[in-house]
């Protein structure tokens, strides 16, 4: 993408941020429970840390441990943020990663109602690409991420940007949407696939392949059976992810997603919020698409998991 593309991404993602959704509202807390969040989780964070923006829950198979570093890839209002900053504890960290400065700056008001509440202040969130993070090299026991790798432009970078993070042993726990089959041109081409987190994903296989490329093992890419047309409980959202990270030679545009035996190099984000004032007609338009097609026939809500 151009810069001024980018630059777009950023301020639709920012509208999502400035949207208001929250756990508040009954859609967007039903689509993080559809996705394995239990209303105990939702009800221990900051109920703008949510805005139904899930395919997983991470934190759920990360097995996180007392006094542990823990980044979250994509970390939006700092919902897996939080919920991993309880299970490190006061001598652990959790620190989020965010291209979008309004959802940096959502995530780090929500941190003050945390710690206003009495949480440890022990979460700390940083604006930046997750292929280029800002952190030391062996200096993170494990990396989360919920659905936000599947936007990448360069998965292969950010697969190695995620072990070069990782002190040796340490893991990989992802939440993520990846493709069963390759999709349909009609679907692949449709401009609410790419809002809704379907054009953007890779093949399972091709997920698994690429992380073992960038020296992880025991890795598994497994296929969650979560119901994707949960996103349209949510009203009033413009789609299930945050934006991508890098420029691309490409526009926006939607691009299919098709089996391969290499990573892409480069590709376009899957998920591309609007302006709020757009958000309506867009949600109308993406439960039109789930009307349409079965989105579950081709790609799925993934459990990632890889140790270093």
């Amino acid at each position: 993408m151009s810069e001024s593309i980018v630059e777009a991404v950023r301020s639709r993602y920012g509208s999502v941020a400035k949207s208001g959704l929250s756990s508040e509202h009954d859609g967007v807390r039903a689509v993080a429970e559809a996705f394995g969040y239990s209303p105990e989780e939702l009800a221990s964070i900051p109920a703008e840390a949510n805005m139904g923006l899930s395919c997983g829950n991470p934190t759920a198979i990360a097995h996180l441990r007392e006094g542990e570093t823990v980044v979250d890839l994509g970390s939006g209002g700092g919902l897996d943020v939080f919920l991993a900053a309880e299970r490190v504890g006061p001598q652990g960290r959790a620190i989020g990663i965010d291209m979008t400065p309004e959802m940096i700056d959502l995530a780090r008001r929500n941190a003050g109602k945390r710690q206003a509440a009495g949480a440890t202040a022990n979460v700390e969130f940083h604006l930046a690409t997750i292929d280029a993070l800002p952190l030391a090299d062996s200096s993170v026991d494990c990396v989360i991420s919920n659905c936000v790798i599947n936007l990448a432009p360069d998965k292969r970078a950010v697969f190695r940007e995620i072990a070069r993070v990782l002190k040796p042993g340490g893991r990989l726990a992802v939440s993520d949407i990846a493709l069963k089959q390759p999709l349909p041109a009609e679907l692949g081409d449709d401009v609410m696939a790419y809002v809704g987190c379907i054009a953007g994903a890779i093949p399972i296989e091709d997920y698994r392949q690429g992380l073992v490329e960038a020296g992880f093992s025991n890795v598994e890419v497994v296929d969650s059976g979560a119901d994707l047309h949960a996103y349209a409980k949510v009203e009033n959202q413009a789609g299930c992810c945050s934006p991508a990270m890098t420029e691309t030679s490409a526009p926006l545009r939607i691009v299919s997603a098709t089996s391969s035996s290499k990573l892409p190099l480069a590709g376009t984000a899957c998920c591309t919020p609007q302006p709020a004032s757009a958000d309506a007609d867009l949600h109308e338009a993406l439960a039109d698409l789930l009307r349409r097609y079965n989105v579950n026939d081709y790609a799925a809500s993934v459990r990632v998991y890889a140790v270093k």
